[in-house]
């Protein structure tokens, strides 16, 4: 059975840092790209960050460029998202994403963390 469960999330003032982590479990995670989304209320989910399978290529919405960095840990089955200058518009629940570089029905998620931004 595959699990992603993400940890790090929590209120913190604008200008602040925050990391997510995710942990995966029940595969084989150098088969799979790994991606950070977002939700915020009342608008769609978006796709905050993306990790290739070898940490060579990632990619990141353009708002949060310069801001996050995603890394991974093939050792320890785990995907980061460091967070930095958070922004109040960076609220949201924040989703881990597994999805296989083949087979992209392979496609897992996790149960999101909340990330608040606030003064």
């Amino acid at each position: 059975q595959v699990q992603l469960v993400e940890s790090g999330g929590g209120f913190v003032q604008p200008g602040g840092s925050l990391r997510l982590s995710c942990a995966a479990s029940g595969l084989t995670f150098t088969y799979y790209h790994m991606h950070w989304y977002r939700q915020a209320p009342w608008k769609e989910r978006e796709l905050v960050a993306v990790i290739s399978r070898a940490g060579a290529v990632t990619t990141y919405l353009d708002s949060v460029k310069g801001r996050f960095t995603i890394s991974r840990d093939n050792d320890k089955n785990t995907v980061y998202l460091q967070m930095n200058s958070l922004k109040p518009e960076d609220t949201a629940v924040y989703y881990c994403n597994a999805r296989h570089y083949v087979y992209s029905d392979n496609d897992y998620w996790g149960q999101g963390t909340q990330v608040t931004v606030s003064s």
